[in-house]
């Protein structure tokens, strides 16, 4: 597996990310093992885990694998911190206080003395983002973290972290956002995506595949025993199972079959090759899943077929990130 740097950092990743999401939940231990062991064997190095996953039961999975399985120098390990691990207002959010708690149980449940990429879960509207982000220096300084980034930040929370960290020689500077990003989902292509090249972060799509629609299997209903059948994560897949994103899931399943590869294998080479991406971020429920989406490893897209999916997929887009053609004097107005 091909290999990239993390934003305008040093830090070097395999550009396919495996996420674990359900270990310790819907894939047990046996089953993310050996997902391991084939991430690990296909050239994969990014590992990637939350706190809140499973109730941390996932980093507790992905910290015994790593003690038992694979050494631990040969992973990139990124886990993230944000959501309700106690009671009281104390308990959630990015306060320095909860956020270096949080990091000393993650350390604990992943049996490791370090976190390469620790990520802020998502904006706190009530706490300052310079306290959050001066607590991830406090982690960083005391060698506990390697390297810094967020995740579901918008463009202008982005940026602005982004900047105030470079801003100060010292400041741990942030590499990466991880948002979520596929054909289906390209609202970040307004915001997002330019300030992440502007300010050198590099991209980690979760959900590349379209809450799982991409890969055809909702095409011709709802499978019983799917997500979107399910009433918990019913309401999250709606969005995706309308007329225009069949339209998109279409358009996927006939550059499949002429390409001769799988929906899953165009699905993650055409948003593993946009501007700023870095590694899209696959989460399996079986070993099965995993190979599918290990197999776009060699897929390279032809420009028509990339320019057709651009095409079909293309979210609306105006003012102001698209500009209307003013001449100068309607710009004095």
């Amino acid at each position: 597996m091909k290999q990239r740097h993390l934003g305008r950092s040093g830090l070097i990743v395999s550009r396919l990310a495996l996420g674990t999401m359900t270990w310790g939940g819907d894939t047990d231990e046996d089953d993310a093992a050996a997902q391991l062991i084939a991430f690990r064997e296909a050239g994969g190095t990014l590992l990637d885990t939350a706190n809140s996953y499973v109730g941390g039961e996932s980093e507790r999975v992905v910290g015994r694998l790593l003690n038992d399985l694979v050494p631990r120098e040969e992973v990139v390990l990124a886990t993230k911190a944000y959501s309700v691990t106690g009671p009281g207002p104390m308990g959630r959010g990015t306060s320095r206080g909860h956020l270096l708690t949080a990091l000393d149980a993650s350390l604990r449940r992943l049996q490791t003395d370090w976190i390469d990429l620790w990520q802020l879960h998502a904006w706190d509207p009530v706490t300052p983002w310079d306290e959050a982000l001066a607590a991830m220096d406090h982690a960083v300084q005391s060698g506990r973290v390697r390297y810094a980034g967020v995740s579901n930040y918008s463009g202008w929370q982005q940026g602005a972290c982004a900047a105030w960290q470079r801003a100060v020689p010292g400041r741990a500077p942030l590499v990466s956002n991880q948002v979520e990003y596929s054909l289906l989902q390209r609202g970040v292509e307004r915001e997002v995506v330019p300030s992440a090249l502007d300010q050198g972060l590099g991209l980690l799509p979760w959900s590349p595949l379209g809450r799982g629609v991409l890969t055809g299997k909702y095409r011709n209903g709802v499978p019983g025993d799917s997500r979107g059948a399910s009433q918990h994560f019913k309401e999250w897949m709606q969005p995706f199972l309308t007329d225009a994103a069949a339209s998109v899931v279409d358009a996927v399943l006939t550059a499949a079959d002429g390409l001769g590869v799988s929906p899953v294998a165009v699905a993650l080479a055409w948003v593993r090759d946009r501007p700023g991406v870095v590694a899209p971020i696959v989460g399996a429920r079986t070993n099965a899943q995993l190979q599918a989406s290990l197999a776009a490893e060699s897929v390279v897209l032809p420009d028509v077929v990339r320019e057709a999916l651009d095409d079909v997929s293309a979210p609306p887009v105006g003012y102001p990130e698209q500009m209307p053609r003013w001449s100068s004097a309607d710009l004095e107005r």
